[in-house]
């Protein structure tokens, strides 16, 4: 059967222009876009009075980022997703590797420890064979060879034992610095976001700030229901469920948002320049987003449920007693079933 061949038709030239032509547009326009919003951002941080620092821009431009449309936003994020500084990546990557060290020099010792069991275990063993020679005064020979490995046992003993001194010392070194780098560190490596020390140095320092510029912040903590994890009872499930919690607060934080692992599984962020209302609003999208993210147990469908307290940072309240205030906001939530999340303000 004979095919039939079509002819090749020439590549429109003026077409491929075409589309190159609406491909710079649309990156001119995206400049664009990005120009005119920098200059809203900066328009209003004058307008609030603030001075217009890195900082204070970087705060400003997640903030109003918000209020924009899904498209808007999702124009300018993907510009920014280019730039992403990667400084707190390189942080828990060395964080890590200095874990890994540790758990390494862990293994060193065990196995040193090992051979020096099993070397202590084959003089047992030597010492045995030795008693039942010498009841064979026939066997004098075999005697003088099991002398003369006991000899050449014992000088290798005495070398592991130097060994396994020196490894111990070097051991107890080693947990010492990794002792004082875990007291540095900014990173909780077991659910992924900051810990403990950074969330407190971070609510000192927007103390600080709020003293000066005279801004609103706030500060929500947030748990796994407890209601929930009486229902489970079971310690890996309600581990997983946790690490999933956290894994939603980055997913839904701003970049400004220090989400940090405050203990025994709560968790809390930080909102800069977010006040009580803007901060109960944030409370109910993690909320709706928390509550439609099902988690599976066997053959069981669990719906995912958290409690919030929401407190504001003031500048004449402690780090401790703002951090307690949310807590509490926690189990004011608690007191009504029909609550997710309570606001619980210190007296000024």
């Amino acid at each position: 059967m004979a095919g039939v061949l079509k002819s090749r038709t020439r590549r429109n030239i003026k077409n491929v222009k075409s589309v190159a032509d609406t491909s710079m547009s649309s990156s001119n326009e995206l400049e664009g876009d990005l120009e005119s919003y920098s200059k809203e951002v900066l328009a209003t941080l004058i307008q609030d009075g603030l001075p217009t620092t890195p900082n204070n821009f970087s705060l400003y431009f997640d903030r109003l980022l918000e209020n924009k449309s899904h498209n808007a936003r999702a124009q300018i994020v993907s510009i920014l997703e280019l730039e992403e500084s990667n400084d707190d990546e390189s942080t828990i990557l060395l964080e890590s590797s200095l874990k890994q060290g540790f758990s390494s020099v862990k293994n060193i010792l065990g196995v040193t420890a090992n051979l020096y069991k099993n070397m202590a275990l084959m003089t047992k063993i030597l010492d045995k064979r030795k008693a039942e020679l010498k009841q064979n005064k026939d066997l004098k020979v075999a005697k003088g060879v099991v002398d003369s490995l006991e000899s050449d046992i014992t000088k290798l003993s005495d070398i592991v034992k130097k060994q396994s001194s020196n490894m111990k010392t070097l051991y107890d070194d080693t947990a010492k610095i990794i002792k004082n780098v875990e007291n540095e560190t900014l990173f909780d490596n077991q659910y992924g976001v900051y810990n403990k020390r950074n969330l407190l140095v971070k609510i000192e320092q927007e103390i600080e700030l709020i003293q000066k510029f005279k801004h609103n912040s706030s500060l929500i903590m947030i748990e796994l229901s407890r209601e929930l994890k009486q229902d489970i009872q079971n310690e890996k499930a309600i581990l997983l469920m946790t690490k999933t919690i956290a894994r939603l607060l980055l997913k839904t934080s701003r970049r400004s948002d220090t989400v940090a692992h405050y203990g025994d599984g709560v968790f809390a962020m930080l909102l800069k320049h977010t006040n009580i209302e803007s901060a109960k609003k944030a409370s109910e999208r993690l909320c709706d987003l928390v509550s439609n993210s099902n988690f599976f147990l066997a053959d069981r469908e669990i719906q995912l449920k958290i409690s919030i307290g929401i407190t504001d940072i003031t500048e004449i309240h402690s780090v401790e007693e703002i951090v307690v205030s949310a807590i509490d906001g926690i189990e004011k939530a608690y007191e009504d079933t029909k609550l997710d999340f309570a606001v619980l303000l210190r007296d000024k």
